[in-house]
């Protein structure tokens, strides 16, 4: 992608991805050698099926269009570069997807891991704990009993007791996971700390350094950082 950049010569370069139904989106119009020529917002008749991956490339000149205010590049700037035949596209080969949400941020997870065992397998985790696309990093402890996947992620340091149950999750750096827990569809935060026989579930986030006592519910909880859960979350909300 910078290689294009900088071939082109233009002030900028967006990412773009095919999509099949591009009515949803605001799609990108470009000639065919990726220069844009407008954008359209949701088209009701067809005029092309690219939309704005999220990833751009600018050259430093950009700066000189934005004021020192609060400014939407997409809105703003974009379609003033376009004008002046300075911004290009680049079309993104493989998957994509918004992945600014939790559950789809597990989704996206799952997408990668399944790509990865059709294209890469040597880079997922193997052994008799294992089960399906997981990919758990090297440093990890993995208590006697525990079965982990499919679909999950562990980072450096992670410490996880006997019998833990893991499952379409995403287990971040320096956590440690009591002996016997479950966990399922969740994201569990840099260095927080998960008792023995604790079950978590449906999309529940815990921010950096939660601490959950033992033998805890915890359904769909969002947990901001350097919390504590001493009582079970029956319903999905919010702990700050």
């Amino acid at each position: 992608m910078l290689a294009f950049h900088k071939a082109h010569g233009g002030e900028g370069t967006i990412l773009v991805t095919k999509v099949e139904e591009p009515s949803k989106y605001g799609v990108v119009v470009s000639d065919t050698t990726g220069k844009i020529e407008r954008f359209v917002e949701k088209p009701k008749i067809f005029v092309g099926n690219k939309i704005n991956a999220g990833i751009y490339v600018f050259s430093p000149q950009i700066l000189d269009r934005i004021e020192v205010k609060p400014t939407s590049i997409e809105k703003e700037i974009f379609p003033k570069m376009a004008e002046e035949g300075k911004l290009y596209c680049m079309t993104l080969d493989g998957f994509w997807m918004d992945v600014g949400q939790p559950k789809d941020f597990l989704t996206g997870t799952s997408l990668f891991l399944h790509h990865a065992q059709k294209t890469n397998p040597s880079i997922l985790s193997k052994g008799p704990n294992i089960r399906g696309a997981v990919l758990i990093d090297p440093s990890v402890q993995i208590g006697k009993g525990a079965l982990i996947g499919p679909d999950v992620t562990i980072g450096p340091g992670v410490v996880i007791g006997e019998g833990v149950r893991i499952k379409n999750a995403v287990i971040l750096e320096g956590v440690s996971i009591g002996a016997n827990t479950w966990i399922e569809q969740s994201i569990i935060g840099w260095k927080s700390q998960i008792g023995r026989w604790v079950r978590i579930q449906n999309v529940s986030v815990f921010g950096k350094d939660v601490q959950v006592a033992d033998e805890l519910f915890v359904n769909g909880a969002k947990v901001l950082p350097h919390k504590g859960i001493s009582a079970s979350v029956a319903e999905p909300s919010i702990i700050m």
